[in-house]
C-alpha cells in the first residue's frame, strides 16, 4: 500500500502524482498550482502476470518528507 494517503503532502506531491499516472488514475485532471518535491523517496513496483498480460503495480515504500494526516487524502 502507497503511505501517500496519510501523508500531508498528497495533493500536490509530484511523487504520488507520478504514481496516479502510472495506475491510469484518470479523474484528477486539474492542474497542481504548488509542487511539492518529496526527499529520498522509495518506489516498489511489482510486476503481476494476468491472463497473458504484465501489470506493474506502483507503491510509495518510504519517503523521508512523509508527514502523517490520517484522512488527508478525503478531500
Amino acid at each position: 500500500m502507497c503511505i501517500c494517503v496519510n501523508c500531508r503532502h498528497v495533493h500536490n506531491c509530484v511523487t504520488y502524482h507520478l504514481i496516479q499516472k502510472q495506475h491510469n488514475y484518470r479523474y484528477n485532471k486539474k492542474i497542481i498550482s504548488t509542487y511539492f518535491i518529496p526527499k529520498e523517496t522509495l518506489i516498489n513496483i511489482n510486476i503481476n502476470y494476468i491472463d497473458k498480460s504484465i501489470y506493474f503495480d506502483w507503491d510509495l515504500m518510504e519517503c523521508l518528507s512523509f508527514v502523517e494526516i490520517p484522512g488527508s487524502w478525503i478531500n
